[in-house]
Order: C-alpha cells, then sequence, then structure tokens
C-alpha cells in the first residue's frame, strides 16, 4: 500500500509542479511518434494518471481483499480516466480565443469621454467603450477639448492612439 500512496502523493505533487513546468515534457518528447502523442505527454495529463493510478491502487488494496494485481489494474483504468479528463480540460481551455485585444476597426465610430484635456495640436487622453470594457487611449482632436466632454473615434492612425470629434448635442 505503500507504494501506491507514494504515486498518489508523488503524482499530486507533479501536478502542483505542472503549474510552473507545463510544457516541458511536450517540449522533450516533440514530435514523438509523428505527433502522435501531442497534449497526452502534459505534465497535467501525466500528473492526474500517476495520481488516480496511486490513490485508487491504494483504496482497492486497503478496503478489499484482492492482491496488487487487481489494485494496480483498478488504479491504471481509473487514471486513464483522468489523464483523459485532464487532456480534455486542456484542450478545451486551450481552444478559448476569445479574448482578442481590439482593433482599430473595431474602435472607429466607438463613443468615449475625454479623461485628459486635449489641446489644439496635441494629445489627451479618452477613455473609450469598448464591448463592455474601458479603455484608455491617446487621443487628437481637431480643437481642444476639455475634460469630460463626450466623444466619437474618426480613426486610429496607432494601435495606441485615436483621433476624435466631440459628440454634438
Amino acid at each position: 500500500m505503500g507504494l501506491f500512496l507514494g504515486l498518489g502523493i508523488g503524482g499530486t505533487a507533479l501536478l502542483a509542479l505542472s503549474l510552473a513546468l507545463d510544457g516541458l515534457l511536450e517540449g522533450v518528447f516533440d514530435g514523438a511518434l509523428g505527433g502522435l502523442l501531442d497534449g497526452w505527454l502534459s505534465l497535467p495529463v501525466v500528473a492526474g494518471f500517476v495520481s488516480m493510478l496511486g490513490f485508487t491502487g491504494a483504496i482497492v488494496l486497503g478496503s478489499t481483499g484482492l492482491g496488487p494485481g487487481a489494485a494496480a489494474t483498478a488504479g491504471a483504468v481509473a487514471g486513464s480516466a483522468a489523464a483523459w479528463a485532464a487532456w480534455r480540460v486542456g484542450r478545451a481551455l486551450m481552444a478559448d480565443r476569445g479574448g482578442a485585444a481590439p482593433r482599430g476597426e473595431e474602435l472607429l465610430g466607438s463613443a468615449g469621454t475625454v479623461v485628459t484635456p486635449i489641446p489644439a495640436g496635441g494629445y489627451g487622453e479618452v477613455l473609450l467603450r469598448l464591448a463592455g470594457q474601458t479603455v484608455k487611449y491617446a487621443a487628437l482632436a481637431d480643437g481642444p477639448l476639455a475634460r469630460g466632454a463626450e466623444v466619437w473615434v474618426e480613426r486610429t492612425p496607432s494601435p495606441t492612439s485615436v483621433v476624435v470629434r466631440a459628440v454634438e448635442r
């Protein structure tokens, strides 16, 4: 039973290390078997397998009259399920690409407020409301705009600056 508990504890420690070292095993075995093992050699997958193998083996060995072979078999089945679950969760997290930064064309026409006054021919700052978030950009305008003025974005000359015009009501 000590061997199984050692595997379970070691797998849990490996899982904790995977927070900092994920991708290490994938890098070592990069391209192994033509990419067949991609994702399956990540530390969370290996740690999930080893942990479940160890803890399930210890539970089966300690709670039933079955021997180490049956405990190892039950642990391998549970470990495979845990490895598969870790692999699926990892794939789902890697497929989430919803956090893309806003692009210039997405800023056109967005509304905002001047937070640092914009002098004639100089830069100020505006807060723009984009996709429910407020984002601060350097801003140019045709004429001076005071703090608190409501503006619309006309152009995006660079990724960090915008040209605005005052909203006329």
